[in-house]
């Protein structure tokens, strides 16, 4: 088979990249995924219940990646999710890229609703953070939901099936080189133009290539913690100001850096299923509510020497506490957690926040996540209990692992272009993006260097 331009990836990244250019020229483009189209793709998400029988791939891979099943909230600024702005090198494009992404978003079905925090409701949050040492970032956010992400997903794949754009799904990509990609089963397709965007469930993979191809590459920081659940009241006078309120907290003992992150309203905690970890995710849907509120609380762990791999490092502390877990996520309260011991059913059944996701083992977490990771996240919860009473109470649920990998970070020039010619780069697998908007945007930004090659202008 031979195309223009062959796209590693059907995630928002390798799905945007493929619209800029079938929209803005002839070049023939082909989309290869390992995992399957929107409406084929199972999830936890569906019952709130656990999925065994969902693989990695259903879950992360497939058309759309993650995002598909996903909570599906967009962060409208373009520092949330990754730094356009390192990318562009210019502020102001930065801004009107993610206008436009929103623009797509919003013609292919997302609400029209945007969650933009009140001036003044904003500075008082701000103000009262500020006051224990905490800030509080306002950001204009539109939320899609996980009932509707996979619509509004299948409709960009509809329309780029409309712009001739080719998709081989179910298919894994085994090497790329120079004007050829590889499969697993031997066959070969051969392209001008190829773009890496395997998201985050190839960041592995593409590492392993660019190290074979000699492509430069630098690790990343990780994000390491727990999800979060507390009632929904709690929660709800800042969820009012701010859909999904992002606080950067520095706690005491360590000063290390830690972050609240995917805020879910009134949602759900589901499973997110790796190859060797059981990890946790949040979910919220428009037309179905929990009497819940859950949000991730994540150290930020940056690595120097003698190791520096720090998706190693997460990997191993994943599956250190899936096994403890016996194959399942662990479950504590954090009154047991503060006081030294293991949660039961019965203690847990007793408090005043019940479980949204069952398919748990109550246990110990300090079992498994390092000390250090332990009192940062418990220290910073207190500093937020000071701006949001009520989030540390006995009674609060923590869920683990929940791990944010940061994949590594693939050397490129202005326009994504790898130092291997004709071979690009984009979205969360490539370290370039951590988030749809971002993601999707890179794409384009990659798209836009290979239309440039072409000689076709914006």
């Amino acid at each position: 088979m031979k195309f223009d331009v062959a796209i590693v990836g059907a995630g928002p990244a390798g799905l945007f990249a493929a619209k800029e250019i079938a929209e803005k020229s002839r070049l023939k483009t082909l989309v290869i995924d390992m995992g399957r189209e929107v409406e084929d793709r199972a999830c936890p998400a569906s019952n709130y219940k656990s999925c065994l029988k969902c693989s990695p791939c259903s879950i992360m891979c497939g058309v759309g990646g993650a995002g598909t099943l996903s909570s599906g909230l967009l962060n409208l600024r373009p520092d949330i999710g990754g730094d356009l702005s390192s990318i562009l090198k210019n502020e102001k494009a930065s801004w009107d890229l993610v206008r436009y992404v929103d623009e797509i978003f919003l013609k292919n079905g997302a609400p029209e609703k945007v969650y933009d925090p009140g001036h003044d409701e904003a500075e008082d949050l701000e103000r009262k953070a500020a006051s224990v040492g905490v800030r509080f970032i306002p950001i204009r956010q539109r939320h899609i939901g996980t009932d509707n992400a996979p619509l509004v997903i299948d409709n960009i794949k509809k329309s780029l099936d409309t712009c001739g754009v080719e998709f081989l799904l179910l298919k894994r990509v085994s090497s790329i080189d120079k004007g050829v990609v590889t499969l697993d089963d031997g066959s070969k397709i051969e392209s001008k133009y190829i773009l890496a965007a395997p998201g985050r469930s190839g960041a592995n993979w593409l590492a392993e290539e660019a190290r074979r191809l000699r492509i430069p590459m630098k690790y990343q920081p990780i994000d390491i913690g727990v999800r979060v659940e507390v009632p929904a009241v709690v929660m709800d006078p800042v969820i009012k100001i701010s859909r999904d309120p992002k606080f950067h907290i520095y706690p005491d003992t360590y000063d290390d850096f830690v972050r609240t992150f995917c805020v879910n309203s009134r949602g759900f905690v589901v499973q997110e299923v790796y190859d060797d970890f059981i990890g946790v995710n949040g979910h919220a849907m428009t037309h179905k509510t929990s009497e819940n509120t859950n949000f991730a609380f994540l150290v930020r762990v940056e690595l120097t020497e003698p190791l520096e791999d720090t998706t190693a490092y997460g990997r191993r502390i994943a599956m250190m506490t899936t096994t403890l877990g016996g194959g399942k996520p662990l479950l504590q309260r954090l009154g047991e957690l503060k006081r030294g011991r293991r949660s039961t059913w019965d203690r847990i059944n007793r408090g005043n926040v019940k479980p949204t996701l069952l398919n748990v083992t109550p246990g110990d977490v300090t079992m498994g996540l390092p000390h250090r990771i332990v009192t940062d996240l418990v220290e910073g919860l207190d500093k937020l209990d000071s701006i949001i009473p009520g989030v540390s109470t006995a009674s609060t649920l923590i869920y683990a692992p929940e791990v944010k990998f940061s994949a590594n970070l693939i050397c490129t020039n202005d326009d994504l272009e790898s130092p291997l010619e004709n071979v690009f780069m984009a979205g969360d697998g490539a370290g370039l993006s951590r988030g749809l908007v971002t993601a999707a945007a890179t794409g384009i930004i990659a798209a836009r260097g290979i239309l440039k090659k072409e000689g076709v202008e914006e």
